[in-house]
């Protein structure tokens, strides 16, 4: 049983709100899943070592774990793939935390999507449904944001996204 992308998306959401205490069909409306996926997802997370399942409907992400896994292994399991020009949702170094701590000049990495508010080079988003989550929840935008700055950053994106992504996992501060 492989990990898949969206089980990042939806462990991402759960962090975010660390003191919400979500179902699985809350999860799935706010991420646009069916909670058919959700209960996958956590369900093979569970089994990869990034969830501890303390009873029935009883889990929560195992922070360090995943962590580990964001930083060294999702950009060779999930490698961003980059698109044509297109107007949609900044992402990576185009968008908070990274874009106010790194001098970008140039166009912004963006997940296309029409209700977008910047222009430019496409990256196809974690899931499908990430850059629609991340509009209506700009916690979960941060984190999405970090991640792709660790799939598509050159070094010092990459080394400063992991940073953040660390101090917010680890419960100091967070990527704000």
């Amino acid at each position: 049983m492989g990990l898949k992308p969206q089980e990042l998306l939806v462990l991402l959401k759960v962090c975010a709100h660390p003191d919400r205490k979500y179902t699985f069909a809350a999860l799935a409306q706010e991420l646009a899943m069916s909670a058919a996926e959700v209960h996958a997802s956590v369900k093979r997370a569970t089994g990869a070592g990034l969830v501890n399942q303390r009873g029935r409907g009883d889990w929560s992400p195992i922070r360090p774990a995943l962590l580990e896994f964001l930083v060294h292994g999702a950009r060779y399991a999930f490698p961003a793939q980059l698109g044509p020009v297109k107007r949609g949702v900044p992402t990576a170094y185009g968008a908070e935390p990274l874009a106010s701590q790194l001098q970008n000049s140039g166009d912004v990495p963006v997940w296309a999507h029409p209700e977008g508010s910047a222009r430019g080079p496409s990256i196809s988003p974690m899931y499908r449904t990430a850059p629609q989550a991340a509009l209506v929840d700009p916690a979960l935008h941060r984190l999405l944001a970090l991640l792709d700055g660790l799939r598509i950053g050159r070094v010092r994106e990459r080394e400063l996204a992991a940073r953040l992504l660390g101090e917010f996992l680890r419960g100091n501060d967070g990527p704000a």
